[in-house]
């Protein structure tokens, strides 16, 4: 690219959204052959279709699909019977979701820090955030890129603590162990909770999964995703009648849910590769930034894959950043930033008695994402990669560097 490229004439372009869902072609098919079943409520020939497919795909012992990734993670504290006073140590830099599932059910929220090279939970620090009340550990894969899982797993181990993967970004990625055996994430952790909100590769709308790599909790887990009855058993013919027999609730989304997702997954692939290729058209049309350090990218150690879920830029400072999502705008390009670190929210930051977490306070500020989804354009792509280096070739940004 030469040193500046002119930009085309605003008139001629719309608003790149940072956000577009995207559509096989088959969601409303399949959403009609729901209705015409006549079963619309969950747990019907569609629900059971996606269940079993992500189940062999990714070698999961058995996947719930829940209303939400959030849902998820709610029945994954009902499963391992979180009561007030335990605590439970989630990374600071996340959606509230992650915190949030687990102080409903009264847990002491425990914030852990981001490394110093990607957002995700810096593992060498969680040991001391341990105490014999923490029950469990709470790593997010940012941008479905992993965690150190092999240390956080011998952390649990050590200390007899439950390990919940956040995996809702993280549909599709992989964790290589020290052993060199690929794991799809979600696999690894006692429990694991997936989002197909529109933000994520695979969607259907709101939606999620909760995945159960433990088999103790099985029986459970088809409890409390039917509102505390054993209507699942019921229905597959194991008993005579169904009852409330535990604390439940109505987590299990409906066949059209289902069906729509089942459009996508049977499309998972193809969905993944144009996700795949948009992150190296970013990755490659902005290195110059890179190698002048200008910007940072997303960082992908060793054990991990690339899901495709997110390219994101680490700006100088947040000045820096501030001016860059404007000039973007100026550009018809829409831009965000992302988490606020949840110790520093106005709903937390009373109660949080810890130390500074940097690494968290550093993403808050300084990371910022354009837009990225399967919809994007050639056209679009090249527009947004070259506002993006126009605007750290204009001089009058040196006073933010």
């Amino acid at each position: 690219m030469p040193y500046r490229i002119p930009l085309p004439s605003l008139a001629h372009i719309n608003m790149i959204p940072f956000n577009q869902p995207y559509l096989t072609g088959k969601e409303t098919k399949y959403i009609q052959e729901a209705v015409q079943s006549g079963q619309l409520s969950g747990n019907g020939v569609f629900t059971q279709k996606c269940q079993a497919f992500l189940e062999q795909r990714y070698g999961f012992k058995k996947v719930l699909l829940t209303t939400s990734g959030t849902h998820a993670l709610e029945m994954a504290a009902l499963l391992i019977n979180i009561q007030p006073g335990d605590e439970v140590i989630v990374p600071a830099y996340t959606f509230v979701s992650t915190a949030n599932a687990f102080a409903l059910r009264g847990a002491k929220i425990v914030f852990a820090d981001s490394n110093a090279y990607n957002p995700n939970i810096d593992v060498d620090k969680l040991e001391a955030l341990i105490t014999p009340r923490t029950k469990a550990l709470v790593p997010v894969h940012y941008a479905g890129i992993a965690c150190d899982m092999d240390k956080i797993m011998a952390l649990a181990h050590q200390y007899g603590l439950y390990v919940i993967e956040d995996a809702a970004q993280a549909i599709d990625g992989f964790y290589i162990g020290a052993d060199g055996v690929k794991k799809a994430l979600g696999s690894i952790g006692h429990l694991a909770a997936f989002s197909f909100h529109e933000t994520k590769n695979i969607i259907s709308g709101e939606g999620g999964m909760l995945v159960i790599n433990t088999e103790e909790f099985i029986p459970r887990s088809e409890i409390i995703w039917e509102k505390g009855t054993n209507r699942a058993a019921f229905f597959r013919g194991e008993i005579a009648k169904y009852d409330w027999i535990a604390i439940g609730s109505s987590f299990l989304p409906s066949e059209i849910t289902a069906a729509f997702l089942w459009a996508q997954l049977e499309n998972l692939d193809q969905i993944q590769n144009r996700r795949t290729e948009i992150w190296h058209q970013y990755a490659t049309g902005l290195q110059e930034l890179a190698e002048k350090k200008l910007v940072k990218f997303p960082y992908l150690p060793p054990y991990a894959t690339n899901n495709a879920h997110r390219f994101y830029l680490l700006c100088a400072n947040p000045e820096q950043r501030t001016a860059l999502i404007a000039y973007l705008k100026q550009h018809h390009i829409h831009a965000v930033f992302h988490y606020l670190s949840l110790h520093q929210s106005p709903f937390f930051q009373h109660q949080y008695k810890g130390g500074p977490l940097p690494g968290a306070d550093y993403y808050t500020h300084h990371l910022l994402r354009p837009p990225f989804f399967n919809a994007l354009t050639p056209e679009q792509i090249t527009h947004i990669i070259t506002a993006i280096r126009n605007f750290y070739h204009t001089p009058k940004q040196k006073f933010i560097t």
